[in-house]
């Protein structure tokens, strides 16, 4: 006991001091993810979105029949599909870039990295350079680039 203080009036009293300057726990929806088994640059993607703060889950199961269900053009398609608050995430996404879609809340279907760019969330690779690649917004009205990244950094 500090002054007078056990612990649960003292995390108490840091809860109400946190909550008054406004600074709270953020709470990210769980990211679904559908891969095909032997895939290792999918369980690479999930961890990298687990250590942004994403709950995730993984599904294993044939993944074209689920892109043609969700609507993700074919020259859009990646290794890996998931889902997150309504949106469709195809391929190696950055967390940062999952982060910004759910703040936005576009009208589009999802976002898509096309491929697996070298470097891009899952497929490092040590000793290569990270491709420069795009972020595709996509949907019913149309396209456009959402961001470019270099590896996972925004470029």
């Amino acid at each position: 006991m500090v002054a007078g203080l056990d612990r649960r009036s003292l995390l108490a009293g840091l809860a109400a001091s946190a909550f008054a300057s406004g600074v709270r726990a953020e709470t990210l929806p769980e990211i679904r993810v559908t891969k095909d088994p032997s895939c290792g640059c999918c369980e690479a993607w999930v961890e990298h979105v687990r250590a942004a703060g994403f709950p995730a889950s993984v599904s294993e199961a044939p993944v074209n029949p689920l892109k043609v269900k969700l609507g993700v053009p074919r020259d859009l398609a990646s290794c890996h599909t998931a889902q997150v608050a309504g949106y469709v995430l195809e391929g190696h996404v950055p967390a940062d870039a999952i982060r910004r879609l759910l703040r936005e809340q576009p009208k589009a279907t999802g976002l898509a990295v096309p491929g697996m760019p070298v470097g891009s969330p899952g497929m490092e690779v040590e000793g290569s350079e990270p491709e420069t690649y795009q972020v595709v917004l996509f949907g019913p009205g149309g396209r456009r680039v959402f961001a470019t990244y270099r590896g996972a950094k925004a470029a």
